[in-house]
This record gives C-alpha cells, sequence and structure tokens, in this order.
C-alpha cells in the first residue's frame, strides 16, 4: 500500500468493505436457512422468537390433549399457558399475565383439586401434567442438564372422581354427588326407508365412573325420537360421546336438551369420530380389549358375552372404551356380567320421558330442582348410595307383585315392629361418607391414603357392628328382604379387616407413604431401600466423631437449617479451625455452618436413596390396591345390600305420615280402586294447615275403567288424575300411599299427554307436539296400561280438536281397552258415555256458584263467581267457566264484560241452532254443523260403517289420517 497512490488504495479499500459485507451476507443467509430447516416449531411465527423447552414441551402435550385444558407441574406450582391461561383467569378468578410467547397463570400446588373441581364443574376437560423425575435422582442421573420430563397423569372431565394429592382434606369423601352419568349414543338407520321417515335403532352405553356401573340399552326409536329422551332424562347425564355427525332428530332433541342447563351445571358434549361407531372398527377394537388386554383367562368368554349384544350397543361400547383410556378408567369394562339392561319391560314399570316430566317424578317443572318431586317426598335416606338406589325405584317401579309385596312386608316391619334392632341398623347408617364412591376410587387405584384408610375402616366398622346384631337379627327380623341383606352384609366385608391391619393409623392420614406399612415382610423392595438409608444415616453419624476431632470441639452436632441436614455449626471467631475443603452452606453474623466432603457425598446419596423409596412405596402402594380390589365385587354387593335396608327405612318413614295405607297389589287384575286418595307431593306442601280434599277412584277393566272428567278451571282435574298415577307408582315402588284404602292391579306402563307449549329445537309447534305424544301412547299402550289425557285437541281449531279427542278416546276404550283418565272441555266427547255405557263414566270436579253476587249484578254481563270444591262427582259439566279464571287472574273489568256479553251472545246462538236441528230430527246435520267439514269424517264412517263405504269418503278419510298422523280408528 504504501507503493500505491491514494487513488488506488481507495479503490483497494472500497472492494476490501464490499467484500467483508458479502460474507456477512452469506453468514446471515446460511443462519436463516438453518433456523427455517430446523424446525418451524422452535420459532415463534407471531413474536419471532425462539421457543423455550417448557413452551416446546407444551406445544407437544397440547397436541395430543387439544380439547384439554392443561395445568403443568413446574416446581411448587401448576402452571396455565396460552388460551388455557385466559380459560383459568377467567373461571378461577386469577391473574394472567405475557411471559416468553405465551400468556400464563399459575397456582399452588396445595390448591390444585379445588381448582380442577372448579374447572370441570364450568364443564371444561382438565388435564393434570405432572413432573416425573425429582430434583435429586434427575442430578445422579446422566440428563441432570435437560428439561425435567413430564406426564399428563391425570385426565378429568365430568366429576373428578379422586382427589389428585394427599393434601386434600378426607371429608370432600362424605359429600353428596349426583349421578355423573357418562352417556354415549350411536345410532343405526337400517333402511333408506327408515332413515326417511325419521325412524332408527339406538344404542346407548353409560358408565358412572364414581361407582363403576354400566348400563346400555338398544331400542328402536321414531322421528320424535320420544324413546331416546326418556333414557336420558332417566339417566341425567353430566357427559354425552356422540358421532361428529347424527341425525337431524337426534341432534334437535340433545340440543333441546343441553340448551336447558345452566352454564355451570350444564351437560358436556364430546364428539369423537365416526370411524369410532363404525361396526368393523368396534369389532376390532372390542376383540383387541377383551382378548389382549384385560388381564384374565376368561376374555374368550367375556368376549363372546359382549358379541352377543345388539351391533348399535357394541359401537358404543367401542366408543367408551376408546374414551375412557384416555382417563386410565377402563378397568370398570373388564367385566361384562356386570353390565345392566336399561329398559326392562317384563321387570319394570314404563315411564317414559313425557310421563316423567308430567308426573314431576324426579324434579319439579317450575325450577327443575328436586323439592316438589316424588323423589322428595319418598326421600328420607340416610345415605349417599341409598340415595342414588332410592331413584332408581322412583323410575324403575316393579311389575311382578312378588317384588313389591317382600318390599312392602319389609316397610310394614319396620314400621310396626318395636324391637330396638331398627333403631340400631338405622344409626348404623347415618352419617356414612360416600363408601360406594370411595370403593370404585380404590378400585382405579385413584384413591388417597386418607380415603382409603377412611373407606377400610368404616367398613370394617360396620362388619364388627352388624356381626354384634347377628343374633337379634336371626330372632327379630323377619321378613327375608331386610333378613338376608343384613345377615350377607358381615360375611361379605369380612376380608376388609386383614388391609385394615397392615396400615400405619398415622401415615394413612397424613397421606406419608413411606411409613404406610406397619409390617414389611410382604413389601421386600420397602425394606431393602430403608435398610440403604439407615446404612447411610449410620455412616454419617459415626463421621461426626472425625469431624469433633479436627475442630476439636467434642460437643459438636449436626444441625439442621432450612431443610438443609448435618451441618457443622461453627463460631465465626473459631473458622480458623475448620479444613480448607470443607463448604460452607450459610452463616450468620454470629456462626457459618460447614459440610464436610464426606457428608457432601454422603447426603447426596441419602437424597437419592429417600426420592426412590418415595417412588418404590408409590408403586408398592398401588399393587397393594390392586390386591383389595381383588375384594370390590362382594364389597360392592354388601354396600348395595346397605343402599336397599336404607331405602326401606326411607319408605317406612314415608308410611309414618298421617293417613298412609299399605296398598294391595295384585296381578292379572286390571283395576285400580283408590278410597280417599291424596295428592302424595301437594299433600305434603300444604302441610297441617290446609287438609287436601282426598278423591276415590273405581277403574277396573271388568267394569268401568274409562273416567271422562270435565269442570271448571282450576277446578282441581290436573291434580286428580296426577295423584291417581303417582299413587300408582308409589304402589309398585312398594310404598304405602296416601289414601284410606288402596288395590292396585298391576299396571305395565304409565303415559301422559298434559300440558301445551311448544318445542322450538324441535321445531314442533304446540298442536305437534299434543299429536305426537298421542300417536306414541297409541303405539305403547297395552290393556295393562294406565293412559292419562289431559285436555286433548286443544291445540288446535275447536271443532277438529272435539273431532280428534273424540275418535282418540273411542280408540283407547275399543281398541287399546286401557284404563283411561281423559280431561276435556269439550261436552260432545262425554256422548261417548251413552256409546259404551258400561266401560265409560262421566265426572267432574265439583263446584258452587255464587248465586248472591250473580243476583246483585243481573243486570250486568259480569262472569259468575266460582267456588271451588275439588270433589271428583258423578255427571258432566256444561261449562268451562273461563271467564272466572280472567277475573282471578286481574283482566281488566272492561274486557271481562265485554267478554262475558260475548259468550253469552254465542251461547244462545248455539242453542237456538241445536233445538232447531233436534226439532227436524236430522241427527247427521247436527253433526255437520257441530263439526268442521275434516273433523267429521272419522265420526261419519263411524256412523255408516255398515253401508258400503263409497270411495270418496273413504279417500277424505285417509286423507284426515295422513294429516294429524294418528291412527283414529
Amino acid at each position: 500500500f504504501r507503493n500505491c497512490n491514494m487513488d488506488f488504495l481507495c479503490l483497494r479499500i472500497n472492494y476490501l468493505g464490499r467484500f467483508f459485507e458479502l460474507i456477512q451476507f452469506s453468514a446471515s443467509l446460511k443462519s436463516y436457512e438453518n433456523t427455517q430447516n430446523t424446525s418451524d416449531t422452535n420459532l415463534n411465527k407471531r413474536t419471532k422468537s425462539i421457543y423455550t423447552p417448557l413452551e416446546l414441551q407444551f406445544i407437544e402435550m397440547k397436541k395430543q390433549y387439544k380439547d384439554a385444558v392443561l395445568c403443568v407441574e413446574c416446581g411448587y406450582k401448576y402452571r396455565f399457558f396460552g388460551e388455557d391461561a385466559e380459560i383459568a383467569a377467567k373461571e378461577l378468578n386469577i391473574y394472567c399475565h405475557q411471559d416468553h410467547n405465551f400468556m400464563t397463570a399459575s397456582i399452588p400446588t396445595h390448591r390444585l383439586f379445588v381448582h380442577v373441581r372448579r374447572l370441570v364443574a364450568k364443564g371444561y376437560k382438565v388435564g393434570v401434567i405432572k413432573q416425573m423425575e425429582t430434583a435429586a435422582l434427575k442430578a445422579a442421573g446422566e440428563n441432570k442438564s435437560s428439561l425435567f420430563s413430564r406426564k399428563l397423569t391425570h385426565l378429568l372431565n365430568v366429576n373428578p372422581l379422586l382427589k389428585l394429592d394427599d393434601s386434600v382434606d378426607v371429608e370432600e369423601v362424605t359429600t353428596d354427588v349426583p349421578d355423573n352419568y357418562l352417556l354415549c349414543i350411536c345410532e343405526n338407520g337400517e333402511n333408506v326407508k327408515d332413515r326417511k321417515k325419521g325412524d332408527t335403532v339406538i344404542g346407548i352405553m353409560a358408565i358412572q365412573p364414581t361407582t363403576g356401573e354400566v348400563i346400555f340399552d338398544s331400542f328402536r326409536d321414531c322421528a320424535s325420537r320420544l324413546e331416546l329422551e326418556s333414557r336420558v332424562l332417566r339417566l341425567q347425564p353430566v357427559e354425552i360421546i356422540l358421532p361428529s355427525s347424527l341425525s337431524d332428530q337426534s341432534e334437535k332433541l340433545i340440543n333441546s336438551i343441553t340448551s336447558m342447563r345452566l352454564r355451570d351445571d350444564r351437560i358436556r358434549i364430546e364428539r369423537m369420530e365416526n370411524l369410532h361407531f363404525e361396526y368393523s372398527h368396534a369389532f376390532q377394537l372390542i376383540t383387541d380389549f377383551y382378548a389382549k388386554e384385560v388381564p384374565d383367562t376368561t376374555g374368550p368368554q367375556k368376549l363372546s358375552a359382549i358379541l352377543s349384544l345388539d351391533k348399535p350397543v357394541i359401537c358404543s361400547l367401542a366408543a367408551v372404551i376408546a374414551y375412557l383410556k384416555e382417563f386410565n378408567l377402563e378397568k370398570m369394562l373388564y367385566n361384562p356380567s356386570n353390565f345392566k339392561r336399561l329398559s326392562s319391560e317384563t321387570e319394570y314399570m314404563t315411564i317414559n320421558g313425557t310421563t316423567m316430566k308430567n308426573l314431576e317424578i324426579l324434579q319439579n317443572q317450575t325450577d327443575m330442582k328436586t323439592k316438589g318431586s316424588l323423589l322428595w317426598v319418598l326421600d328420607h335416606t340416610k345415605t349417599s348410595f341409598g340415595r342414588r338406589r332410592l331413584k332408581k325405584w322412583v323410575t324403575q317401579p316393579l311389575m311382578k307383585s312378588s317384588e313389591i309385596n317382600a318390599r312392602l312386608d319389609a316397610v310394614s316391619e319396620i314400621l310396626l315392629s318395636e324391637s330396638s334392632v331398627f333403631g340400631q341398623i338405622q344409626n348404623l347408617l347415618c352419617k356414612l361418607p360416600d363408601i360406594e364412591r370411595g370403593l370404585c376410587s380404590v378400585f382405579h387405584k385413584k384413591c388417597s391414603t386418607q380415603e382409603f384408610f377412611l373407606i377400610v375402616s368404616t367398613l370394617s366398622r360396620l362388619d364388627l357392628e352388624i356381626q354384634a346384631l347377628v343374633p337379634v337379627i336371626h330372632s327379630h327380623v323377619k321378613t327375608p328382604l331386610l333378613q338376608n341383606a343384613l345377615l350377607e352384609i358381615p360375611e361379605l366385608l369380612s376380608p376388609v379387616k386383614h388391609y385394615l391391619k397392615i396400615l400405619n393409623e398415622e401415615a394413612a392420614k397424613t397421606g406419608d407413604k413411606t411409613q404406610l406399612f406397619k409390617d414389611l415382610t410382604d413389601f421386600p423392595v420397602i425394606r431393602k431401600r430403608k435398610e440403604e438409608i439407615l446404612d447411610v444415616l449410620s455412616k454419617i453419624q459415626l463421621h461426626l466423631l472425625d469431624i469433633r476431632k479436627k475442630i476439636k470441639n467434642p460437643s459438636a452436632e449436626y444441625v439442621t437449617v432450612s431443610g438443609q441436614e448435618f451441618m457443622i455449626e461453627v463460631k465465626n471467631s473459631h473458622k480458623s479451625s475448620v479444613p480448607s475443603d470443607w463448604v460452607m452452606v450459610s452463616s450468620t453474623k454470629a456462626v457459618s455452618r460447614f459440610h464436610s466432603p464426606f457428608i457432601i457425598e454422603n447426603y447426596r446419596h441419602l437424597n437419592q436413596l429417600r426420592e426412590q423409596l418415595v417412588l418404590d412405596c408409590s408403586a408398592e402402594w398401588l399393587n397393594f390396591l390392586d390386591h383389595f380390589s381383588e375384594h370390590y365385587h362382594p364389597v360392592s354387593k354388601a354396600i348395595g345390600h346397605l343402599a336397599t335396608v336404607d331405602c326401606l327405612f326411607s319408605l317406612a318413614q314415608v308410611a309414618k305420615q298421617g293417613d298412609y295405607c299399605r296398598p294391595t297389589v295384585q296381578d292379572n287384575r286390571q283395576e285400580i280402586i283408590i278410597k280417599n286418595g291424596r295428592h302424595p307431593v301437594i299433600d305434603v306442601l300444604l302441610g297441617e294447615q290446609d287438609q287436601y280434599v282426598p278423591n276415590t277412584t273405581n277403574l277396573s277393566g271388568d267394569g268401568e275403567r274409562v273416567m271422562i272428567i270435565t269442570g271448571p278451571n282450576m277446578g282441581g282435574k290436573s291434580s286428580y288424575i296426577k295423584q291417581v298415577a303417582l299413587i300408582t307408582v308409589m304402589a309398585q315402588i312398594g310404598s304405602y300411599v296416601p289414601a284410606e284404602e288402596s288395590i292396585i292391579g298391576v299396571v305395565d306402563g304409565i303415559f301422559t299427554r298434559m300440558g301445551a307449549a311448544d318445542n322450538i329445537y324441535k321445531g314442533r309447534s304446540t298442536f305437534m307436539e299434543e299429536l305426537t305424544d298421542t300417536a306414541e301412547i297409541i303405539r305403547k299402550a297395552t290393556s295393562r296400561s294406565l293412559v292419562i289425557l289431559d285436555e286433548l285437541g286443544r291445540g288446535t281449531s275447536t271443532h277438529d280438536g272435539i273431532a280428534i279427542a273424540y275418535a282418540a278416546l273411542e280408540h283407547f276404550i275399543r281398541d287399546v281397552e286401557s284404563l283411561t283418565l281423559f280431561v276435556t272441555h269439550y261436552p260432545s266427547v262425554c256422548e261417548l258415555e251413552k256409546v259404551y255405557p258400561e266401560k265409560v263414566g262421566n265426572y267432574h270436579m265439583a263446584f258452587l256458584v255464587n248465586e248472591e253476587e250473580s243476583a246483585e249484578q243481573k243486570d250486568e254481563e259480569n262472569p259468575e263467581f266460582i267456588t271451588f270444591l275439588y270433589q271428583i262427582t258423578k255427571g258432566v259439566s256444561a261449562r268451562s267457566y273461563g271467564l272466572n279464571v280472567a277475573k282471578l287472574a286481574d283482566i281488566p273489568e272492561e274486557i271481562l264484560k265485554k267478554a262475558a256479553h260475548k259468550s253469552k251472545e254465542l251461547e244462545r246462538i248455539m242453542n237456538m241452532k241445536r233445538s232447531e236441528q233436534l226439532k227436524s230430527g236430522d241427527f247427521n246435520i247436527f253433526l255437520i254443523t257441530s263439526f268442521s267439514f275434516r273433523g267429521i269424517c272419522t265420526l261419519y264412517i263411524r256412523l255408516v260403517m255398515k253401508i258400503p263405504m263409497c270411495i270418496k269418503w273413504h279417500h277424505l278419510y285417509k286423507t284426515f289420517n295422513m294429516y294429524t298422523d294418528i291412527n283414529m280408528c
């Protein structure tokens, strides 16, 4: 450069600068390409920053559990990331903030279960991801510098079956839990014709994770999906598994049911791919599950039992297996012999969903709560498992008089016996925890040590106390149902005592698994690990002698501060005596604390052994639970006996109420005879202040089997017919009934059509709802059924309504021959008493017209003032006095006067027309003026049935049938 001129030098420098720029650009391009080639997942496309290892770990977990809110264990807290953090912040009212590439929120480890339970109650699926390594073991391992390995240990959805850690208060076990059913629905439209009509075959599988109950059913359903609705209402699931696509009719039903639930009490819908519901895929999955995964040599026999089920049920089961595997709860499906069919027409009375709602069997129709329902009246149970058993009894009244009378005998004995044994047994039931739920938690190896000890100690105490009562039970308890249940319990619970003896009570209550087992003879791994720990501890103690010599302090002792053990504390004035290779751990103004090299090495080894001991104890704990689970079924049967006894005591408590009688229940008799019966719910709600007016019912297949009931609005017609139905249900449950006397011939089903409401979600008008329900009753009712029709035909024009009501009622009288209660405001329908005088009776709810008030207002057009007597009385009520209800509802006076004037004017016109027609003697003309052209078809054909029918009338009748979708004749 020295020999070059200035221009040349500048040119060289310029080229050199450009060369460096080119190198720098090439390097940056190569770096960018390498970043792109490594993985897009390492780079946040939004922020252009690299994901941290923990964030990458979360992303991988989230790919597997996209629909779950994940809480990730990070040291002393659990963290939420991304959208999960925003959900947690909103639902748990905790702080959420940006951290690196994700929004994040956190909760302390000891509050995990509380927060998880809240999220689950809001309808979220929650995954708990725990650290699978401990600090000491990780430090000793080859991957000591890498990220902690984590794994999803709990996936919770409907209701946390169990505790997530041992620090949770054990009293949680004693709280009541509703029937948390998980319901899977699969449908199979068999052919094109069925699919067009909306008909389908449906299979369901219902699992209750808290008790291990498994229920299945298959049935043919029509377009209205009333059969499916009945089962959903009976089970009241909290979660429904569905294929990704369902028929329109089923989708509408599911939407209508889920839309009525509040956010905190909503039904969660889980969609699975249609592949899971295909029979070929289901067959393969079930075959693999029962032949390979079930740990039992009887796998082929179990598989054979499963494959005998209907195809839609098998498809539902396959979907449930795939779903429960995510939660490690598939064990409850291992034994198909425990599966129970939901609907059994030969065993239980048919109560469909409509009837359950109309009669308010499980909940009232006002606020959908239990209070005001039949279950509320009958429920005096002392235990959670007894309450669940009673709910099944209420929704499944018995059909065999022998079984009904067995329950009635037991209730009678509890009610009438003077023996103290019944009081002692009832005292045993009081304040019991939910041992049924706890036992299921044990079976799935999800329970804490506190919960296990509570359940086992409770069962052991029950065993001893009932064992002590055995001699008295033999001598004082006479009814087989009670005696057999009570005497079997000690035998079934006898294995439990052995497991209680193994446990250390204090350790179990504190959750310390390292001290849980008293005798380690059967736990060699734990014994060996504890021996190794003792060996290290003894070495450390011997080392103290060397330490005393080195620091020349014969009284030196190990100290523990802030969790750090085996430290030697030396005054700062004597620090010079401490060897140079000792490590100072902590210090204050006065003293310093040290670890010697020997202590450092052995203390690290001791911590590794301690952490390994925790892992070994956890593994042995799970094995211990496995051994206990071998006795699951006998213990579960014992709890079932306790539930039955609890229900019988509850029914005995009901019978103690005033004026209840034992019903006489008979097979092969078509009759309902009730003397001075009362509505069980209203009777309780009114209390002692207002007495419910009793009424008598006398229905018999050999005589009068149909009651046509008229009377004023608000006169008590609906309460009366519900009263008859509820007394029948109570009798077949095995309960005493609110009446002076009652004789019930076993009823195979109760079918009701009541109320007036549309169903927007199903796309049905008010009248369509009426006719759909009526069509279902016509299809299902038999001569042994009780049919209740309340104001059929009111959803359309008067003439059409009369025609439909008349024709439908005549069908039940002549063809079905069921016991029937028919409430109507159409006087024309009452003419059926003349057509069938031996089978039909006209009745009305009695009332008084206030004549004094009417006389004072005779110059004015005013509605009459009515006094209701609420008494069923022979004869027809000519009027319904609807204007009286308008007056009670505070309709303005001027509107009432105008309505009363118009009513009397119309009444005069109708009376004039009828008198003219009667004078002319033209009966057919009278019919034609009384009914619309369509409505007359059914009645006219009936009148001319003996005359050959012309094609024109046949065509009209056929058109009418298609229009109403009801087979009238």
